[in-house]
């Protein structure tokens, strides 16, 4: 049934498509098929949300509509250069992508490289997702924005909550064996060290991604190591199997995770991780305020067969940013929106975020918060009609994410 959706919301897209004018393209990149095509089609589905409401507001330059192109990456590296090939003979000038860092850091490379050979042609890169910080330090460049936090930022937020957790002693790591589980394993030990030098790692271990059915023998070693709390990037599967393996085994510790919040997992999870799965987010939908609130309402409004909710606060900003530098520049080509997003900044959902010039890193807060059940009455929405839903911990302001960066710009004079 979710591969028909899928196919039906890609025939819409693609059926919106038209030669006109009046319209200036948006390509997305992301899986619509395979193990991640309900990742892919949630994205899908919020930056339709997204850029309805702003066509719906008037568009840009005095009328002219957002138009999608949504194409397939199988979350597959030589798939997504060939459907960013597929945007750059369309002229599309603007794209999105957010799952998988390693399809990211293809992508950046092949568009660093199709801008340099052809000037005439440009694309921007607008990453949702992709959280590698390699992505804003040596790999960064002039036509790449991102607008998540990266690993390093959201374990700065992660560790600072744990800094005030006084029954925070053990910590056992637990992470996927490829880039981004690298990324956490490394960024935590520093950052744990640095913050609470009295903290122990009692345990740190890599699993390959996707494969481990059974993650009781890793749940035993946790237990047997006195942990108190798991630090892990894991996603999908390979943490809702874990909690549930915590669970049955009558493991009492804290999870301090990245992704208990994206499209499928609370659910998943359920139960298990009531008061002890926590996420960092840039966004979740019990944060205060109108604007926060109307996101819930009209995404869960626009799309209730779905039942899913709104997630990806970044595809917000990617296109409020795009409109400003569009308005702001009067021009849709891709070298003045560069020099514009780079000093980007407007008051979101949750504050004011504002983009690195340096490395092209978007700055917005970051939230902890823990799973907890509706029918405690601390919060007013659920995830996904699951009856479970985040309550905010702790706040780290956008200010206080910054961190150095490693980036040397290549920077074009026209």
């Amino acid at each position: 049934m979710i591969y028909k959706h899928i196919v039906l919301l890609i025939a819409f897209l693609l059926a919106s498509c038209s030669n006109d004018t009046q319209t200036i393209k948006i390509g997305y990149i992301d899986p619509l098929s395979g193990a991640f095509a309900n990742v892919g089609s949630h994205g899908l589905r919020e930056l339709q949300y997204v850029v309805e409401k702003i066509n719906d507001s008037g568009g840009v330059l005095d009328g002219k509509k957002f138009e999608i192109i949504a194409l397939d990456s199988k979350t597959n590296p030589q798939e997504a250069l060939i459907a960013l090939k597929q945007l750059t003979d369309q002229g599309v000038k603007f794209f999105f992508q957010g799952n998988s860092s390693a399809v990211a850091g293809a992508l950046t490379e092949a568009v660093l490289k199709h801008n340099d050979r052809n000037p005439d042609s440009r694309i921007i890169f607008l990453n949702y997702g992709a959280v590698d910080p390699a992505l804003t330090n040596e790999k960064c460049n002039f036509w790449h924005f991102r607008l998540d936090a990266d690993v390093d930022m959201k374990m700065q937020a992660l560790t600072n909550s744990i800094k005030n957790m006084a029954d925070v002693k053990n910590i056992y790591l637990l992470n996927q064996d490829y880039s981004f589980g690298h990324a956490v394993q490394s960024a935590a030990i520093e950052m744990i060290s640095a913050k609470r030098p009295d903290i122990e790692i009692v345990g740190d271990e890599l699993h390959p991604v996707g494969k481990i059915k059974d993650f009781s023998p890793y749940v035993a070693k946790i237990k047997s190591s006195g942990a108190d709390s798991v630090v892990t990037g894991n996603w999908g599967n390979d943490l809702s199997l874990l909690v549930k393996a915590g669970k049955e085994a009558g493991l009492d510790v804290n999870y301090f995770t990245y992704y208990a919040g994206i499209v499928g997992t609370t659910g998943t999870i359920g139960q298990a991780g009531i008061d002890k799965v926590k996420q960092v987010s840039m966004w979740h939908n019990n944060l205060d305020g109108e604007l926060n609130e109307g996101l819930t309402l009209g995404y869960r409004e626009r799309f209730p067969e779905a039942n899913d909710d709104f997630f990806f606060l970044s595809l917000l900003h990617g296109m409020e940013l795009l409109q400003g530098a569009i308005n702001a520049t009067q021009s849709t080509d891709p070298f003045e929106i560069t020099l514009a997003l780079e000093k980007g900044s407007y008051q979101g959902p949750t504050g004011k975020v504002w983009m690195r010039k340096d490395n092209h890193q978007l700055l917005q807060p970051l939230f902890v918060s823990t799973m907890v059940d509706i029918n405690d009455g601390s919060i007013k929405y659920d995830v996904e009609r699951t009856g479970i839903g985040f309550l905010t911990d702790s706040t780290t302001e956008a200010d206080q994410t910054i961190i150095k960066t490693t980036c040397s710009m290549g920077r074009p004079d026209s």
